[in-house]
Protein backbone atom coordinates (compact mmCIF):
# COMPACT_ATOMS: atom_id res chain seq x y z
CA UNK A 1 0.00 0.00 0.00
CA UNK A 2 1.39 3.77 -0.49
CA UNK A 3 1.58 5.93 2.40
CA UNK A 4 -0.95 8.48 0.45
CA UNK A 5 -4.20 7.76 2.53
CA UNK A 6 -4.01 9.99 6.00
CA UNK A 7 -5.05 8.20 9.01
CA UNK A 8 -8.55 7.34 9.39
CA UNK A 9 -9.23 7.76 12.95
CA UNK A 10 -7.06 8.75 15.88
CA UNK A 11 -9.14 6.56 18.93
CA UNK A 12 -7.43 5.87 22.01
CA UNK A 13 -4.18 7.05 20.55
CA UNK A 14 -3.98 5.06 18.04
CA UNK A 15 -3.10 6.04 14.00
CA UNK A 16 -4.76 3.88 11.65
CA UNK A 17 -3.89 4.47 7.90
CA UNK A 18 -6.21 1.59 5.99
CA UNK A 19 -9.79 2.68 5.25
CA UNK A 20 -10.73 -1.34 4.58
CA UNK A 21 -12.09 -3.38 7.69
CA UNK A 22 -12.29 -7.12 7.46
CA UNK A 23 -14.52 -9.86 8.84
CA UNK A 24 -12.99 -12.57 10.35
CA UNK A 25 -15.98 -15.21 9.71
CA UNK A 26 -16.17 -18.25 7.44
CA UNK A 27 -12.41 -18.21 6.12
CA UNK A 28 -11.33 -21.84 5.05
CA UNK A 29 -9.00 -21.96 7.88
CA UNK A 30 -7.20 -19.88 10.42
CA UNK A 31 -3.53 -19.60 8.68
CA UNK A 32 -5.83 -18.20 5.37
CA UNK A 33 -7.73 -15.62 7.49
CA UNK A 34 -4.56 -14.53 9.01
CA UNK A 35 -2.55 -13.94 5.23
CA UNK A 36 -5.68 -12.58 3.77
CA UNK A 37 -5.96 -9.67 7.00
CA UNK A 38 -1.55 -9.07 5.95
CA UNK A 39 -2.45 -9.01 1.99
CA UNK A 40 -5.54 -6.39 2.59
CA UNK A 41 -3.34 -4.17 4.71
CA UNK A 42 -6.49 -3.78 7.34
CA UNK A 43 -5.40 -2.95 10.63
CA UNK A 44 -9.06 -3.43 11.88
CA UNK A 45 -10.65 -6.75 12.13
CA UNK A 46 -14.32 -7.89 13.35
CA UNK A 47 -14.75 -10.80 15.36
CA UNK A 48 -17.74 -12.15 16.76
CA UNK A 49 -17.92 -13.07 20.32
CA UNK A 50 -20.82 -15.68 20.04
CA UNK A 51 -18.61 -17.17 17.35
CA UNK A 52 -15.55 -17.73 18.83
CA UNK A 53 -16.64 -18.47 22.18
CA UNK A 54 -18.36 -22.05 21.00
CA UNK A 55 -15.36 -24.08 22.34
CA UNK A 56 -12.77 -22.59 24.88
CA UNK A 57 -9.50 -23.92 22.92
CA UNK A 58 -10.54 -22.52 19.49
CA UNK A 59 -11.72 -19.09 20.74
CA UNK A 60 -8.19 -19.33 22.46
CA UNK A 61 -6.41 -20.05 19.35
CA UNK A 62 -7.91 -17.21 17.71
CA UNK A 63 -7.88 -14.79 20.02
CA UNK A 64 -3.76 -15.31 20.33
CA UNK A 65 -3.57 -15.53 16.82
CA UNK A 66 -5.49 -12.19 16.00
CA UNK A 67 -3.68 -10.41 18.88
CA UNK A 68 -0.01 -11.08 17.75
CA UNK A 69 -1.09 -9.81 14.13
CA UNK A 70 -1.38 -6.23 16.50
CA UNK A 71 -4.33 -4.89 14.60
CA UNK A 72 -7.29 -3.52 16.22
CA UNK A 73 -9.89 -5.54 17.22
CA UNK A 74 -13.40 -4.67 16.98
CA UNK A 75 -15.95 -6.84 18.64
CA UNK A 76 -19.14 -7.81 17.30
CA UNK A 77 -22.74 -8.33 18.48
CA UNK A 78 -23.65 -10.49 15.79
CA UNK A 79 -26.86 -12.55 16.21
CA UNK A 80 -28.14 -10.48 18.73
CA UNK A 81 -32.32 -9.71 18.80
CA UNK A 82 -32.47 -7.94 21.89
CA UNK A 83 -31.37 -4.71 23.97
CA UNK A 84 -30.36 -7.16 26.85
CA UNK A 85 -28.66 -9.63 24.63
CA UNK A 86 -26.00 -6.98 22.95
CA UNK A 87 -25.28 -5.19 25.85
CA UNK A 88 -24.02 -8.23 27.71
CA UNK A 89 -22.37 -9.90 24.82
CA UNK A 90 -20.54 -6.07 24.56
CA UNK A 91 -19.54 -6.23 28.08
CA UNK A 92 -18.25 -9.63 27.69
CA UNK A 93 -16.22 -8.14 24.51
CA UNK A 94 -14.70 -5.77 26.39
CA UNK A 95 -13.35 -7.65 29.02
CA UNK A 96 -12.10 -10.79 26.47
CA UNK A 97 -11.12 -8.48 23.76
CA UNK A 98 -9.45 -5.68 26.32
CA UNK A 99 -10.99 -2.91 24.23
CA UNK A 100 -14.08 -0.32 24.47
CA UNK A 101 -14.39 -0.44 20.51
CA UNK A 102 -17.56 -2.14 19.88
CA UNK A 103 -19.77 -3.05 16.56
CA UNK A 104 -23.36 -3.19 17.39
CA UNK A 105 -25.50 -5.22 15.92
CA UNK A 106 -29.30 -5.70 16.75
CA UNK A 107 -31.21 -7.56 14.10
CA UNK A 108 -34.25 -7.69 13.40
CA UNK A 109 -35.37 -9.88 10.60
CA UNK A 110 -34.31 -13.19 10.04
CA UNK A 111 -34.47 -13.16 6.33
CA UNK A 112 -32.50 -9.86 5.48
CA UNK A 113 -30.88 -9.35 8.82
CA UNK A 114 -31.62 -5.83 8.64
CA UNK A 115 -31.29 -3.91 12.23
CA UNK A 116 -33.69 -2.84 14.12
CA UNK A 117 -34.12 0.25 14.38
CA UNK A 118 -35.73 1.22 17.72
CA UNK A 119 -33.71 -1.58 19.52
CA UNK A 120 -30.85 -0.53 18.13
CA UNK A 121 -31.11 3.23 19.21
CA UNK A 122 -31.79 1.98 22.53
CA UNK A 123 -28.79 -0.42 23.07
CA UNK A 124 -26.66 2.19 21.47
CA UNK A 125 -27.73 4.98 24.17
CA UNK A 126 -26.81 2.14 26.90
CA UNK A 127 -23.69 1.03 25.59
CA UNK A 128 -22.38 4.81 25.25
CA UNK A 129 -23.64 5.60 29.06
CA UNK A 130 -21.04 2.52 29.42
CA UNK A 131 -18.13 4.16 27.76
CA UNK A 132 -18.80 1.96 24.41
CA UNK A 133 -16.79 3.56 21.41
CA UNK A 134 -19.70 2.18 19.58
CA UNK A 135 -20.36 1.01 15.42
CA UNK A 136 -23.66 0.71 15.25
CA UNK A 137 -24.76 -1.64 11.86
CA UNK A 138 -27.34 0.33 10.17
CA UNK A 139 -29.50 0.95 7.08
CA UNK A 140 -28.84 4.34 5.08
CA UNK A 141 -32.04 5.92 6.68
CA UNK A 142 -31.29 9.25 7.81
CA UNK A 143 -33.59 9.22 10.87
CA UNK A 144 -32.01 6.16 12.36
CA UNK A 145 -28.78 8.00 11.54
CA UNK A 146 -29.72 10.68 13.62
CA UNK A 147 -30.61 9.61 16.57
CA UNK A 148 -28.19 7.29 16.79
CA UNK A 149 -25.91 9.96 16.64
CA UNK A 150 -27.93 12.01 19.41
CA UNK A 151 -27.65 8.67 21.71
CA UNK A 152 -23.47 9.63 21.27
CA UNK A 153 -22.33 7.34 18.53
CA UNK A 154 -19.63 9.53 15.84
CA UNK A 155 -19.49 6.71 13.77
CA UNK A 156 -21.88 4.94 11.78
CA UNK A 157 -21.99 2.00 9.42
CA UNK A 158 -24.82 1.79 6.94
CA UNK A 159 -25.40 -0.77 4.80
CA UNK A 160 -24.69 -1.39 1.43
CA UNK A 161 -27.48 -4.14 0.79
CA UNK A 162 -27.98 -7.50 3.30
CA UNK A 163 -25.85 -9.06 4.94
CA UNK A 164 -23.33 -11.84 2.29
CA UNK A 165 -25.76 -10.87 -0.51
CA UNK A 166 -22.58 -8.96 -2.72
CA UNK A 167 -25.22 -7.07 -4.43
CA UNK A 168 -23.18 -3.81 -3.64
CA UNK A 169 -24.73 -0.22 -3.31
CA UNK A 170 -28.72 -1.04 -3.22
CA UNK A 171 -29.47 2.31 -2.80
CA UNK A 172 -26.63 5.15 -4.18
CA UNK A 173 -28.99 8.28 -3.55
CA UNK A 174 -29.34 7.36 0.07
CA UNK A 175 -26.33 6.48 0.87
CA UNK A 176 -24.96 9.83 -1.11
CA UNK A 177 -27.32 11.70 0.94
CA UNK A 178 -26.32 10.36 4.27
CA UNK A 179 -23.18 11.45 3.45
CA UNK A 180 -23.38 14.77 2.49
CA UNK A 181 -26.10 15.20 5.31
CA UNK A 182 -23.38 14.04 7.98
CA UNK A 183 -20.27 15.78 6.88
CA UNK A 184 -18.15 15.17 9.99
CA UNK A 185 -19.28 11.65 11.08
CA UNK A 186 -17.29 8.43 9.74
CA UNK A 187 -19.10 6.87 7.64
CA UNK A 188 -18.37 3.34 7.02
CA UNK A 189 -20.16 1.17 4.38
CA UNK A 190 -20.64 -2.45 5.62
CA UNK A 191 -22.30 -5.62 4.48
CA UNK A 192 -23.67 -6.27 0.92
CA UNK A 193 -20.20 -5.50 -0.45
CA UNK A 194 -19.80 -7.96 -3.02
CA UNK A 195 -16.87 -6.70 -5.42
CA UNK A 196 -13.82 -4.66 -5.10
CA UNK A 197 -15.81 -2.27 -7.95
CA UNK A 198 -18.59 -1.71 -4.99
CA UNK A 199 -15.69 -1.24 -2.50
CA UNK A 200 -14.30 1.74 -5.08
CA UNK A 201 -17.67 3.14 -5.74
CA UNK A 202 -18.51 3.63 -1.97
CA UNK A 203 -14.88 5.39 -1.42
CA UNK A 204 -15.91 7.35 -4.22
CA UNK A 205 -18.68 9.18 -2.34
CA UNK A 206 -16.74 10.10 0.39
CA UNK A 207 -17.71 7.15 3.04
CA UNK A 208 -14.75 7.27 5.26
CA UNK A 209 -13.96 3.17 4.88
CA UNK A 210 -16.10 -0.34 3.90
CA UNK A 211 -16.32 -3.46 5.98
CA UNK A 212 -15.66 -6.68 4.24
CA UNK A 213 -16.06 -10.09 4.79
CA UNK A 214 -17.90 -12.95 2.80
CA UNK A 215 -17.01 -11.19 -0.59
CA UNK A 216 -13.04 -12.30 0.91
CA UNK A 217 -13.55 -14.81 3.19
CA UNK A 218 -15.68 -16.78 0.55
CA UNK A 219 -13.68 -16.38 -2.49
CA UNK A 220 -11.75 -19.11 -4.14
CA UNK A 221 -8.41 -16.97 -3.10
CA UNK A 222 -9.17 -14.98 -0.54
CA UNK A 223 -5.75 -13.91 0.09
CA UNK A 224 -5.67 -12.21 -3.47
CA UNK A 225 -9.21 -10.99 -2.88
CA UNK A 226 -8.07 -9.41 0.26
CA UNK A 227 -5.20 -7.94 -1.53
CA UNK A 228 -7.78 -6.38 -3.99
CA UNK A 229 -9.97 -5.04 -1.38
CA UNK A 230 -7.09 -3.34 -0.15
CA UNK A 231 -6.32 -1.19 -3.21
CA UNK A 232 -9.82 -0.84 -4.24
CA UNK A 233 -10.16 1.23 -0.75
CA UNK A 234 -7.12 2.54 -1.35
CA UNK A 235 -7.68 3.95 -5.14
CA UNK A 236 -11.31 4.85 -4.37
CA UNK A 237 -10.62 6.88 -1.59
CA UNK A 238 -7.42 8.58 -3.66
CA UNK A 239 -9.84 9.77 -6.29
CA UNK A 240 -13.12 10.93 -4.30
CA UNK A 241 -9.61 13.35 -2.28
CA UNK A 242 -8.38 13.98 -6.01
CA UNK A 243 -11.95 15.35 -6.94
CA UNK A 244 -13.69 13.12 -10.09
CA UNK A 245 -15.12 15.21 -13.31
CA UNK A 246 -18.48 16.14 -13.36
CA UNK A 247 -21.36 13.98 -15.40
CA UNK A 248 -22.73 15.91 -18.39
CA UNK A 249 -24.94 14.93 -20.81
CA UNK A 250 -23.25 15.78 -24.13
CA UNK A 251 -19.62 14.70 -25.47
CA UNK A 252 -17.04 16.83 -24.78
CA UNK A 253 -13.57 16.67 -26.92
CA UNK A 254 -10.75 15.58 -24.76
CA UNK A 255 -8.28 17.63 -27.72
CA UNK A 256 -9.57 21.28 -28.23
CA UNK A 257 -10.15 21.54 -32.24
CA UNK A 258 -11.28 25.14 -33.06
CA UNK A 259 -7.64 26.43 -34.23
CA UNK A 260 -6.10 23.36 -34.20
CA UNK A 261 -3.63 22.30 -37.64
CA UNK A 262 -4.60 19.10 -39.00
CA UNK A 263 -1.99 17.45 -41.18
CA UNK A 264 -3.26 15.30 -43.93
CA UNK A 265 -1.57 12.88 -46.75
CA UNK A 266 -1.50 14.71 -50.30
Amino acid sequence: MTDSNPPLWDIEGRQLRSRLLLGTARYPSLAVLQQAIVASGAEIVTVSLRRESATERAGNRFWSTIKAMGVQVLPNTAGCKTVKEAVTTAEMGREIFETSWLKLEVIGDDYTLQPHPFLLVEAAEELCRRGFEVFPYTTEDMVVAERLIQAGCSILMPWGAPIGSGQGLNNPYALRTLRARYPDIALIVDAGIGKPSHAIAAMEMGFDGVLVNTAVARATDPVQMGRAFGLAVESGRLAYLAGAMPVQEMAEPSTPVTGTPFWHQS
